[in-house]
């Protein structure tokens, strides 16, 4: 009995190494593409370049490989920095862009990563092909010799079109085809600096048969489809370049509001101009008409003013262009300062001393700007003690000066600086600055109790400076502290009493801030500062601010919420709840910055969210922990080989396969539930799925989905389901397609279907090789040779094989011949590296009269063939075993399975699951089922074997 339960532990051990394949694998990727290429080529150093024509719709489709499922991302270079496509990146498989412009050419990149290895990426070069229609511009030269007695007149006629690939041009006079030295008053060539894009028609000293008519046809010798396109030029002796007028001034000054008409006529140019309006600005105003060639500006504002310049047109010689400049009328910031007597060190006005007062203004046109004074609103004028200046336009413009001289009592008084524009129709500006005795520069206090201030965030403060004086000067703030914006983005903030107020107040914003007397509107003296120091408190920033923590029952769970920074940074204390129950509070050690709390042992009144409030006289920070026992998503495996199978005529199944993420994270998975409902209904059919004993991580899952119609497509949702309940979802499409078409980058050939995945009997051979299954094979079959089952030990699955009973005879051959397989797209500069190719297949070679199995690559247009690529003699025993070769074709090509009978009966060969793969051969990916189906007369041989042993020993 104990030998008994030795083996089967022993058995259930190995078969638990089989569950334990990992399946986990780095992302591989390739582009593959659809929708309307004109082409797609290899060009060199293997740069895949796509072809399409603009207008048409773009779609290229990333196959990737890898599990878990990798990740996709599209991106795209060349062109500017900003020449994005769809404006951000694609997370897609498939990039679609319907459309497609010129500038949306360029190189797109796949990027598929799943956190194994590193990234792989593929790209592809779209080529987008378009053609403008041409445009023929006329130039010409006149030389005149000194006597007068030469005169010559050559005319240009250049070509040009916006088109890739380049254009092709050729020129028609009339139905007269030009050519190079077809005529020798005509000369035709290409300016070396663009070659290729523009062709010039040179018409020497001209003659009365040269008035024509010229066409430019323009071709992209029908690539994509793109017909020519073609433009016809007129040349007669009335043809003359551009001539215009503008019927307005310049510049033209009108005050805001006033409508303006800007008319421009044509006074020659054959043929006919056409006239058009341009601005400084980017475009003309919004509100702005154009008809014909007048342009209206109705009810012009400032920021309308500028140069508007008239432009005609008709591709003879240069466009004609004239200009005029619209001014608006304006006035605007006033300001005055006071200056005390510059000759003595004194801020401060006296009586017998100078004092000076500037007023200043902005104003358009400047020189309409005039300034008078008046004095307690009487008019004032220049004299010997009262000297009214203005100041160089070029030092400060728009500024008048009043010099006092030798101030006297009676001096003191109200003085006004009018401002006004000679062409009226615009307010004037006065300003009033009272001197007196009281007139005293300015002085900056701080209130008491005002700095530092101290605010919390998110709240409106209000830093203040006391400025006395008279008159009270505007008021500058800054940081005094670093150089840094203030809160409007400004470097300085203007105030007119002193106090500056920022809402909702950032932590940012702690720092000193300096408020300083301006020269505007005061003395203009040395600046008064002060510094006011702001304090903005904000609770404490934790992290983590949430997360999830898994757990199974009975095991213990850790959280520790961790403070980054706070203010003030003494932190008073925390407290940990559940669903707001107090569980703990204390105060913070002064030398730790987190806290801390643990479950022991973690029951089911434990799951829930828990949070840790960490409090300073600001406020609090939270932290927040999701304990819960729910199993992560399943990954589905996306690599399945074969997936897909076509049993019935109307029916498929699929072979649904997955892996579970992080399985030891929470409790034993029990079961799985599966959802599946058909795309485009609402009901969803659901069945569990039962789990025997532990997942392993990287264990690979299998379930049959069988009975789904063809063609339809169907949603299936797979749940983990443990002692807490459901845990996350995972959804994915199953998708139904018709037996792989041996052009695609894939082949595989079970011969389940009759007509055998388009394989054919060779005509010259000997026999045919037979489809055959275990389940309908005839009872008087010949023993001790062939399988048993197909390649996965089905007896219903069918493979092909050789019968070599009678009248087959020694040396007797079968050959099955594939469908022609296309090479992946040919280099036009010809294939220096042909592509690879592996190609595979099972064999059963059983049986002590076992002949020969030979693998041939035939080549198109090849007569005879060259040996085997694989071949192989004699008895392999009683199981299937695989074959893999590389093979390197250089045009389209077709794969041969050659069988040769043996000296007797018992010499029957098999072949099943024929491949054929891009790339050289590498090692079949890990798969559950085929390893335990082809190890498991391994693993029964070595039960017997183990089970002989110990039976000896015990005897």
């Amino acid at each position: 009995m104990d030998l008994i339960i030795s083996v089967v532990g022993l058995l259930a051990l190995i078969v638990e190494g089989i569950r334990c394949q990992g399946v986990y694998a780095p992302p591989t990727v390739r582009i593959i593409h659809s929708g309307h290429a004109c082409n797609v080529e290899e060009e060199r150093h293997t740069e895949r370049v796509y072809t399409i024509r603009e207008g048409e719709t773009l779609e290229l489709t990333c196959l990737v490989t890898g599990h878990p499922r990798p990740q996709i991302r599209w991106t795209k270079t060349a062109g500017s920095v900003s020449d994005r496509f769809q404006d951000s990146s694609v997370f897609n498989e498939t990039l679609h862009i319907a459309k497609i412009l010129r500038t949306q050419g360029g190189r797109y990149y796949c990027k598929a990563e799943n956190g194994l290895g590193s990234p792989a990426i593929k790209s592809i070069r779209v080529d987008v092909y378009y053609l403008d229609d041409p445009v023929v511009t006329v130039h010409q030269s006149i030389g005149e010799a000194k006597e007068q007695f030469y005169y010559e007149r050559t005319v240009f006629l250049r070509c040009v079109a916006n088109s890739n690939p380049p254009v092709r041009y050729s020129w028609h006079r009339g139905r007269e085809v030009l050519t190079q030295g077809s005529d020798k008053g005509v000369e035709i060539y290409e300016p070396f600096f663009t070659q290729g894009e523009t062709k010039i028609l040179k018409l020497k000293n001209l003659r009365p048969q040269d008035y024509a008519n010229y066409s430019c046809i323009a071709s992209v010798r029908n690539v994509c489809g793109i017909p020519d396109r073609s433009v016809i030029f007129r040349l007669t002796n009335k043809t003359a370049s551009p001539s215009i007028k503008l019927l307005v001034e310049d510049p033209i000054v009108v005050n805001p509001g006033q409508t303006v008409s800007l008319v421009c006529i044509t006074t020659g140019g054959e043929p006919p101009p056409v006239l058009t309006w341009v601005s400084t600005n980017d475009s003309l105003p919004q509100r702005s008409v154009v008809k014909g060639g007048t342009l209206t500006l109705p009810a012009i504002t400032s920021d309308e003013a500028g140069v508007y310049s008239c432009v005609a047109s008709n591709n003879v010689g240069n466009p004609a262009k004239k200009s005029t400049t619209i001014v608006v009328r304006a006035l605007k910031k006033g300001r005055f300062w006071i200056t005390p007597d510059p000759y003595h060190n004194d801020d401060n006005i006296q009586i017998g001393r100078e004092v000076k007062i500037s007023c200043q203004v902005e104003a358009t046109p400047p020189e309409e700007l005039t300034f008078s004074w008046l004095k307690n609103g009487r008019a004032l004028r220049s004299s010997e003690r009262m000297v009214i200046t203005q100041t160089d336009p070029d030092i400060s413009p728009g500024t008048t000066n009043l010099d006092i001289i030798d101030l006297k009592f009676t001096d003191f008084g109200t003085y006004t600086c009018v401002a006004a524009l000679k062409g009226g129709g615009i307010p004037e500006i006065s300003i009033d600055v009272n001197i007196s005795s009281t007139t005293v520069p300015p002085s900056l206090t701080v209130p008491r109790g005002k700095s530092p201030l101290v605010a919390r965030e998110g709240d409106t403060v209000e830093l203040e400076c006391l400025v006395s004086g008279k008159p009270k000067p505007i008021i500058l703030w800054s940081r005094a502290d670093k150089e840094a914006p203030m809160p409007d983005g400004n470097m300085q903030m203007e105030s007119y009493d002193g106090v500056l107020r920022i809402i909702n107040v950032s932590r940012e914003m702690t720092g000193s801030y300096r408020c300083q007397t301006s020269q505007y509107n005061g003395f203009n003296v040395k600046p008064r500062e002060a510094v006011v120091e702001l304090i903005v408190q904000y609770p404490p920033t934790v992290e983590p601010v949430y997360t999830e923590k898994r757990q199974g029952l009975g095991r213990p769970v850790v959280m520790t919420c961790k403070v980054l920074r706070a203010h003030p940074s003494r932190v008073l204390r925390f407290e940990w709840l559940l669903s707001n129950r107090l569980l703990h509070a204390g105060a913070f050690d002064a030398q730790k910055d987190e806290t801390e709390y643990t479950i022991r042992s973690l029951n089911r009144d434990g799951w829930g969210e828990y949070t840790c409030n960490v409090i300073n006289e600001a406020g609090a920070g939270k932290c927040t922990f999701q304990v819960t026992g729910k199993a992560y998503p399943p990954e589905f495996y996306y690599d399945t080989y074969n997936p897909l199978w076509q049993n019935r005529p109307r029916v498929y199944g699929f072979k649904l396969q997955w892996t579970q993420m992080n399985p030891n994270a929470v409790d034993r998975i029990v079961a799985y539930r599966l959802g599946i409902r058909q795309m485009g209904l609402q009901r969803w059919w659901e069945q569990e799925i039962p789990v025997d004993g532990p997942i392993n991580k990287g264990e690979l899952m299998t379930h049959n989905l069988t009975e789904l119609i063809k063609p339809e497509s169907y949603e299936v949702r797979l749940t983990p389901i443990t002692r807490f309940g459901e845990g996350d979802s995972t959804i994915r499409i199953v998708t139904y397609s018709a037996p792989i078409n041996p052009h695609l980058r894939e082949f595989h050939c079970s011969f389940e279907e009759e007509p055998i995945c388009m394989f054919t009997q060779d005509k010259n051979d000997d026999f045919d090789w037979t489809r055959h299954s275990a389940a309908t094979r005839d009872t008087k079959y010949t023993p001790n040779t062939g399988p048993s089952g197909d390649r996965s030990g089905s007896k219903q699955g069918f493979y092909m094989y050789i019968e070599t009973s009678r009248p087959r005879k020694e040396g007797d051959q079968a050959r099955l011949v594939s469908p022609f397989f296309n090479v992946a797209p040919k280099n036009p500069y010809g294939i220096t590296n042909p592509p690879a190719y592996c190609f595979g297949f099972f064999y059963h070679m059983y049986g002590k009269h076992i002949g020969t199995l030979n693998a041939f690559l035939k080549q198109k247009g090849q007569t005879t063939s060259e040996g085997p690529v694989w071949s192989l003699s004699g008895n392999q025993g009683n199981h299937w075993k695989q074959a893999k070769v590389s093979i390197h074709p250089t045009s389209s090509f077709q794969v041969v399975l050659e069988g040769i009978r043996g000296p007797g009966i018992e010499g029957d060969i098999a072949i099943d699951d024929v491949t054929l793969e891009e790339g050289e051969c590498r090692d079949p990916p890990p798969n559950l089922s085929a390893k335990a189906a082809s190890t498991s007369s391994h693993i029964w041989l070595l039960c017997i074997t183990l089970v002989m042993t110990l039976l000896e020993g015990q005897r």
